[in-house]
């Protein structure tokens, strides 16, 4: 199958129309055996998936990486914290709003500055996901 069948199989056209705008390299990969709710839960805070491969597989595009999920067996993702990194405090609160306000549970969002200034607003998708969205903080 050569690229263009293949996009033509498997991406959605026209491109749904990206909610938020990510920063940085990102991919991350993860398998859910919920995944039908999992596909329901995160189309609801990204948007329908750019790329769906039969039942199993879809994905959005998060920065200039993806973020994929798998139908798996072994339970769902835990023990991992994934980074997701917005352009702007004001995106990064209201990325963290909206996956609270569609059922993930978050702490209040916090200025750090361990490696460089950064608002983090971290949320718990509700199969245990953690996940730490983040923002440059612009100082005086």
């Amino acid at each position: 199958m050569d690229y263009a069948s293949y996009r033509e199989a498997y991406f959605v056209n026209p491109s749904p129309e990206q909610s938020f705008c990510f920063q940085g390299d990102f991919g991350v990969t993860l398998y859910y055996q919920d995944f039908d709710e999992a596909i329901a839960f995160y189309s609801s805070i990204l948007g329908l998936p750019i790329y769906v491969e039969g039942r199993d597989t879809c994905g959005w595009p998060v920065g200039s990486g993806w973020l994929t999920l798998l139908r798996g067996d072994a339970g769902n993702p835990c023990n991992v914290e994934i980074t997701l990194t917005l352009e702007d405090v004001s995106q990064a609160e209201a990325l963290q709003e909206k996956f609270i306000s569609n059922g993930a549970s978050g702490e209040a969002a916090s200025d750090q500055f361990m490696y460089t200034p950064l608002r983090t607003c971290p949320v718990t998708d509700p199969f245990g996901l953690q996940i730490m969205i983040v923002a440059p903080l612009i100082l005086p």
